[in-house]
């Protein structure tokens, strides 16, 4: 748990706050003493510092007692449960206690003890400590309706991410088994020919393997890793489709010292697999290349479209769930654009690492 997420009991209450909470609501309390300090400064020397300090330290005090019975008695057992006019009423009524008190204080502050510097007027008192007051409650109001909104906004993110995450781990879940009974398949096949290629393909599925039991789960890995996974999965899915289809993929960015959230460039590659290159029956190409710089990482997947498909997107939950991960992993930091071409489909993904 974050150390500011650490929970204070409330003195005299039973309810209990965040320590962020409590920081902010103590920040926001010394700014308004400050205000108060620098506004009544001139009576340390008109009417002396035991004035002051009790012209300040009660007009603080008063709207502090305002503030939190309004935000922890008022709102919850009234306005949350809309009884609109109890909830006024109460305010309304706690506004004008503070009024009869806090008037009284300045009347006789202001008429018996500063004296000539200022006429008194209790008329004039009633008003500005009025509107001052519900001035200062709006302001607390707003500041906890900002951390209610900002909490639930983290909270809803959280379940964002997690929802994206079991969706990750269901089309790992989904696409592997199909994945491996080709290359499976294929390897069968090389065995029997007794192909030197066997070796390789075993090592190349052995490092994909890795990756996905180890590596896969982590929030960031290593970009060179990632784009390894890529290049091995293209190198595997070259097997199924031999001399039928040209398949390119080139690099030639210097990638270590960089990181990216993990099976993240896959749906691209995948989706030119799915859509493209295995619903073509002749003369399908497919053309992947990576290039990175200065952070900025670029990966094109352009394929052949057979005409048989139509001029709409394909892409199914991969890249629906590539686009909400993109958008929670790299706000502003990104531009995925998908390009369906008459005779080709072309992929683009733009990220600032």
């Amino acid at each position: 748990m974050d150390f500011l997420d650490k929970m204070l009991k409330l003195p005299f209450s039973q309810r209990s706050v965040s320590l962020k909470y409590a920081l902010i609501h103590s920040a926001y309390w010394l700014l308004i003493t400050g205000f108060f300090i620098y506004e009544k400064k001139y009576l340390i020397y008109k009417a002396g510092m035991p004035y002051f300090v009790a012209c300040v330290t009660g007009r603080v005090a008063l709207l502090i007692v305002i503030a939190y019975l309004n935000l922890h008695y008022f709102l919850p057992k009234y306005l949350l449960k809309k009884r609109y006019l109890a909830y006024f009423t109460a305010v309304i009524l706690s506004v004008f206690g503070y009024l009869i008190v806090q008037s009284l204080f300045d009347f006789y502050l202001y008429g018996f003890v500063v004296g000539p510097m200022r006429n008194s007027d209790l008329t004039g008192a009633l008003s500005y400590n009025f509107f001052s007051t519900l001035w200062y409650l709006g302001l607390m109001l707003a500041l906890k309706l900002s951390m209610d909104w900002y909490g639930q906004q983290l909270i809803i993110q959280k379940i964002t991410v997690e929802k994206l995450n079991t969706e990750v781990n269901f089309l790992r879940a989904q696409v592997n088994p199909h994945f491996l009974f080709n290359v499976l398949n294929n390897l069968y096949a090389l065995t029997l020919k007794k192909s030197e290629l066997a070796p390789d393909i075993v090592l190349k599925l052995s490092e994909m393997m890795e990756y996905m039991l180890y590596d896969s789960t982590d929030v960031r890995v290593p970009l060179e890793k990632e784009v390894a996974y890529l290049s091995n999965y293209i190198e595997l899915e070259r097997l199924r489709f031999n001399s039928e289809a040209v398949i390119t993929f080139t690099t030639d960015a210097e990638l270590k010292g960089y990181e990216i959230a993990p099976l993240l460039l896959l749906p691209l590659v995948e989706n030119a697999f799915k859509h493209g290159l295995s619903r073509q029956t002749q003369n399908g190409w497919l053309t992947v290349s990576v290039a990175l710089e200065k952070s900025i990482l670029t990966v094109i997947a352009e394929n052949a479209k057979p005409p048989s498909v139509a001029a709409k997107n394909k892409g199914g939950i991969g890249l629906d769930n590539l686009r909400k991960r993109l958008a929670l992993l790299y706000p502003g930091r990104h531009n995925l654009q998908l390009e369906d071409k008459t005779n080709a489909f072309l992929a683009k993904l733009v990220i600032e690492l």
